[in-house]
């Protein structure tokens, strides 16, 4: 991957974003179990990070993905999981498939606002029943005239609380599985929306988690992006995006964790000498930077390729499914190197390990990306003949 001035002109404008407008304020933000999202998007908005691969007639900047890639990275140097993950859920999960495959009225409507930072968007796929099985979703979409009625919930909805509107994911026939699926934009403040209480998580305290409930919601049909009974082709091709956000967002937060430890080894002194004079601590310490290294070499040559037009699911799983690993083991490896501090709530590696658990779930399980993986690679048992 080679960088030009205008992706360090990036770096630099999302590092000096997270440093005034984000991290003096994580703390309180944790506490109150949600942050200002339309306040935060409307700052982001103007510096251009909410539509930096997105077209500029919908006020994008119609750059590749490999900016967007360098946003997602350096949003990685918060000091919280919570709100990477919910401006990833604006530019790299809610809206991809709005802005490849929606309507001009329906982008001029919901996505230019989104990359304003005026709207909040989330992305509403997953059920309480089917989790990361997407085609057992059970929310229905009916017509009626020229509008659709949605009846249904989803759960574990990131921005949910402060949404304007969802992308949501509904069965709109009767027909196989994997054809009967449609993308649906839906104001949250429709009748017939309910949005259920936060949820009380584990980690990502300062994103507002929660189900919604659809009961008799009606929209205009024109609300449909692409044709009908396409949405789990989009919905595949937009979590190649989201899978790859999810890893990218791991590598300057693993980075931030590992140097905090180091500093803190240094100062902390047992049996006469530092922590970090342990041969154990400092070789521990060198294994995990070269994971990193590894990892962000994997994520660049897969946006690389996405970037080229190839069909990256294979390598955008394996990313996320080390991603996730990856995050879990420096949180764990750091945080013991802590000793009594590391297990104290607002320590830093005790913050990393809360919060990087969530990606070997959302987005699609570990379980789930080495499935697709041995897919892929052709060594998925083959089903029994009947008899």
């Amino acid at each position: 991957m080679r960088f030009t001035e205008e992706h360090q002109q990036l770096r630099r404008t999302v590092r000096d974003f997270v440093e005034k407008e984000i991290n003096p304020h994580v703390d309180k933000w944790e506490a109150a179990g949600e942050f200002p999202a339309h306040e935060v998007f409307k700052k982001a908005g103007r510096l251009g990070l909410l539509g930096v691969n997105k077209p500029e007639a919908y006020g994008g900047m119609g750059l590749d993905y490999s900016y967007q890639m360098v946003v997602s990275e350096e949003l990685g140097t918060c000091a919280c999981g919570a709100i990477p993950m919910a401006l990833g859920v604006q530019t790299d999960m809610a809206t991809p498939a709005l802005a490849r495959w929606g309507s001009h009225e329906l982008k001029q409507e919901f996505l230019a606002p989104a990359i304003a930072g005026e709207a909040v968007a989330a992305i509403a796929v997953s059920e309480a029943s089917g989790g990361s099985d997407v085609a057992a979703i059970k929310t229905i979409a009916k017509k009626d005239g020229s509008d659709y009625l949605i009846n249904g919930s989803k759960m574990w909805i990131t921005n949910a609380a402060q949404a304007d509107w969802l992308c949501l994911l509904v069965n709109t026939g009767e027909g196989p599985v994997h054809a009967n699926k449609t993308l649906v934009i839906v104001p949250t403040k429709t009748k017939g929306v309910t949005v259920g209480a936060k949820i009380d998580k584990l980690g990502m305290r300062a994103s507002d988690t929660c189900p919604i409930f659809f009961e008799d919601v009606r929209v205009p049909q024109r609300n449909r992006i692409g044709e009908e009974g396409m949405g789990f082709m989009m919905q595949m091709v937009q979590f190649q995006e989201e899978r790859l956000c999810g890893a990218i967002g791991t590598l300057r937060g693993m980075e931030g964790l590992i140097d905090a430890t180091i500093a803190y080894c240094k100062e902390r002194t047992t049996f006469g000498q530092p922590l970090i004079d342990n041969q154990v601590i400092h070789f521990r310490m060198a294994e995990m930077r070269t994971e990193v290294e590894l990892l962000r070499s994997l994520i660049y040559r897969a946006v690389e390729d996405y970037i080229a037009g190839t069909d990256v699911t294979l390598m955008a799983s394996m990313a996320k499914l080390k991603g996730g690993r990856l995050a879990r083991e420096v949180a764990d490896s750091c945080l013991q190197y802590w000793g009594g501090m590391g297990f104290t709530w607002e320590n830093v590696a005790a913050r990393a390990y809360r919060d990087t658990r969530l990606l070997s779930i959302g987005g699609g399980a570990d379980e789930i990306m080495l499935g697709i993986i041995c897919k892929l690679m052709g060594i998925l048992p083959g089903k029994k003949k009947k008899s």
